[in-house]
């Protein structure tokens, strides 16, 4: 049974979360006025029927006193009782043996009370009652008189409170059905403009518009959910604005590189056939060839991998942890000279910490000494420096080569771009990209300089964070080592 009564109101939740918004407010705007009006008829019913009783309460101690004072003047045995009318008050005088005076053909009154009967003895002024006899109901007000008392009493007639209630009652009623109706139309019309926005969001999604902004109307929480929508097509809008031109600069990127690739392949697939490679090609030729073909190959691998991250934006399965960073630099530059066995490396970096993603920053630091490394002469070595400066990690990558002119300065981390003294180094124009959507990502900023060499000075600021503690370092040790 207590299974039961717990599944009813799951069922009534379920019910109540399918019926539509629209349905809701109606069933909400009818309840609020039927409690309301059950209220207000309560309140009423109350109002009503304490105004009656006062009234007639009010009546029987009038003409309570009249008779008291009459009783006073002729006597309780001698008193003239006025007759009963049929219908009305109804008078009683109490005698000091405690027998009791009524008027000819009047109906029965309830048993003197005990209460009443100290009254008549002289223990109390007065006393008011309410009895019941069978359906009917008494008022009754005692009063002193002389050696005794009198009463008088009325019929309680409750009447024209349940006039009053039947009234209400169809009144309540038609205020229910009235609500009902305005609570359908106020829910009409308030859902208006979120029937528009809904029309107007399955056209974008029909129409795959991107374009189209939805009118800005109506105020408060309705305008902040048009505004957050249209800011939403504007970010989906961008962001297949970018998907696009990364396409087409992919496409443009890989055209060069692709179409050498094919004719120094169709040329050693011809000369093949013909049966004259090697007379065609001497050794050194077809030596360099082949070292062009493989060149090609690896730029192409780069240029993939490179439009891979880069596609893939924030997204990454990497997850944030506390490091140093300095370690994250001397991975990068250990990559780097292995890279780049001509080139040295010259490193002066101290131990700062921060919280960021291992990988990607190491990304980020092997880009930036690629970059130097395509102008660094062989004779001057790449200086990479990292440092603590109040609460940011400085990482500083210096190139003696011959610098980034001004004019290409803003669109140096720009994807695909390349001045017009890099095009015939190798390269994809996207390294640098790179560097500035993984500093981004880790809430930092990279900006471009002249180093003091004359070359190009990269500089990268990160957020820095406290270092762990002693047992938090050892216990990272030990994990380590088991691993």
């Amino acid at each position: 049974m207590s299974g039961h009564a717990r599944r009813e109101p799951r069922r009534l939740t379920r019910w109540w979360r399918r019926r539509s918004l629209r349905t809701r407010m109606t069933v909400i705007a009818a309840t609020a006025i039927a409690v309301s009006v059950f209220v207000a008829f309560q309140v009423a019913s109350e109002l009503l029927g304490w105004e009656l009783r006062n009234t007639a309460e009010n009546q029987l101690r009038a003409d309570s006193r009249v008779l008291a004072t009459n009783a006073a003047r002729d006597g309780l045995a001698r008193v003239e009782l006025p007759p009963y009318a049929g219908s009305g008050r109804l008078v009683r005088v109490i005698l000091p043996d405690g027998s009791t005076r009524t008027p000819a053909g009047q109906p029965a009154l309830p048993p003197v009370s005990e209460r009443a009967g100290l009254v008549a003895q002289g223990a109390s002024a007065d006393l008011m009652e309410s009895s019941d006899i069978d359906e009917d109901g008494f008022h009754v007000y005692t009063l002193r008189a002389g050696a005794g008392a009198v009463q008088v009493a009325s019929v309680a007639d409750d009447s024209p409170v349940n006039e009053f209630g039947f009234g209400m009652l169809l009144i309540g009623l038609l205020c229910v059905a009235g609500g009902t109706l305005v609570g359908r139309a106020v829910a009409r019309t308030g859902l208006a403009p979120i029937d528009r926005l809904t029309a107007a969001a399955e056209r974008v999604a029909h129409t795959r518009d991107l374009d189209a902004t939805i009118p800005d109307e109506g105020g408060g929480e309705i305008r902040r959910l048009i505004q957050s929508i249209n800011d939403m097509l504007t970010a989906l809008r961008n962001s297949r604005q970018a998907q696009r031109l990364l396409a087409e600069d992919a496409a443009h990127e890989l055209k060069t590189p692709l179409t050498s690739l094919r004719l120094n392949a169709e040329l050693l697939i011809r000369l093949d056939r013909r049966g004259i490679l090697d007379s065609a090609l001497p050794a050194g030729s077809r030596t360099r060839l082949l070292n062009d073909l493989g060149a090609q190959v690896s730029e192409l691998s780069t240029l993939a991998a490179e439009l891979t991250d880069l596609a893939r934006g924030d997204v990454s399965d990497e997850s944030t942890e506390l490091l140093d960073l300095a370690d994250v630099v001397m991975a990068a530059a250990a990559r780097a000279r292995s890279r780049m066995p001509d080139i040295d490396v010259a490193l002066d970096v101290t131990s700062v910490w921060v919280s960021g993603r291992p990988a990607a920053l190491q990304r980020a630091v092997l880009n930036l000494i690629d970059n130097a490394g395509k102008w660094s002469p062989a004779n001057q070595p790449i200086q990479v420096r990292l440092r603590a400066d109040g609460r940011s990690a400085v990482l500083e990558v210096d190139d003696a080569g011959p610098g980034i002119d001004a004019a290409d300065v803003p669109r140096v981390f720009d994807r695909f771009y390349r001045a017009d003294s890099a095009r015939a180094l190798a390269g994809s124009g996207l390294g640098l990209s790179i560097v500035q959507r993984v500093v981004d990502a880790h809430g930092g900023r990279v900006t471009v300089a002249r180093s003091a060499r004359g070359g190009a000075l990269l500089r990268v600021d990160l957020p820095a964070a406290a270092p762990p503690t002693p047992n938090a370092r050892l216990t990272a040790g030990e994990d380590t080592a088991v691993h």
